[in-house]
């Protein structure tokens, strides 16, 4: 066990209407969604070039959907990830009715990995946590994904290194609103930020530059 924080992007996937659904509907909703973000993640690491452990480090199921933590290298790719998530549930939602989507966030946090009584490798800290405060805004619009103040300065950061990716996000039309100012139910302020695509789609993250090969000279 490591006594070091890890400060990465978590993401927290939470299914609308999740606890009112019949317990049958729950398994078969909870079975194809596993499915269909694990094809998709499969996907996205096979065009990037990227093992699985450097892109994603744990899912962690929180009863109503779940936690994603990325790999630190990835740090600001999470609201990105977020977004590929929400274009893919429109396609779910064609396949089960009574699906009313998902409601996403992201933020940059701490977290500790620990081994649990199973001795599976998991995860906590307060970056699940805080986290967790930004799916519960009330306003939450399903199309988009909230992301904290400090995921958003990832993200920032995340694109001034990746100029071609931030080209790609121009084309499928980014987008975020202002500043938003909220309180939980403990009565602390956060603050973030809604984003979306026009042009919604599956982003990869970019190839890490250990698997470009240098130029010749």
């Amino acid at each position: 066990m490591s006594k070091r924080a890890i400060i990465t992007d978590i993401v927290l996937v939470d299914i609308i209407d999740f606890s009112r659904l019949r317990m049958d509907d729950q398994l078969e909703i909870i079975s194809y969604l596993s499915l269909t973000y694990k094809k998709m993640i499969l996907k996205m690491i096979k065009e990037s070039g990227i093992p699985m452990d450097k892109m994603l480090q744990g899912f962690i199921p929180t009863g109503d959907g779940f936690y994603c933590i990325l790999h630190p290298s990835l740090r600001g790719f999470g609201p990105i990830l977020g977004l590929s998530f929400i274009h893919f549930s429109d396609y779910i939602a064609k396949e089960y009715p009574y699906f009313k989507g998902i409601r996403v966030a992201v933020h940059t946090g701490k977290i500790h990995r620990f081994e649990d009584i199973l001795g599976n490798e998991n995860f906590i800290g307060d970056g699940l946590n805080e986290c967790a405060r930004y799916v519960e805004i009330k306003n939450l619009v399903v199309s988009t994904v909230i992301i904290s103040d400090k995921a958003y300065e990832s993200l920032q950061e995340f694109l001034l290194n990746h100029k071609d990716f931030n080209s790609l996000l121009e084309k499928c039309e980014l987008r975020h609103s202002s500043l938003h100012t909220f309180q939980d139910k403990h009565n602390i302020t956060h603050r973030g930020y809604l984003i979306w695509m026009r042009k919604g789609g599956i982003i990869p993250p970019p190839k890490p530059s250990w698997l470009i090969p240098s130029k010749k000279r």
